[in-house]
């Protein structure tokens, strides 16, 4: 299991990520908060705060390559 923060600036930014992660096989969820939701859901992200990072957790040890994919999202 990994974790990292990602930030969501737009409407955009929130599909073109979506559009993402369903490329992967894995199970990658996003926190804010007390709330936990599917990464892989645009209604569940847009119920999070996304003024806020927002921290992503992959389900899985082998995952570099969702993060080279997620790079221009994710907060240094």
């Amino acid at each position: 299991m990994k974790h990292c923060f990602i930030k969501l600036e737009s409407i955009q930014d929130v599909r073109d990520f979506v559009d993402a992660v369903t490329k992967f096989d894995m199970e990658i969820d996003l926190s804010s908060g007390r709330y936990v939701v599917d990464a892989k859901s645009i209604m569940g992200i847009f119920s999070l705060d996304l003024m806020s990072p927002i921290k992503m957790t992959i389900h899985s040890d082998d995952c570099q390559n969702v993060f080279e994919d997620l790079k221009k999202f994710i907060i240094e």
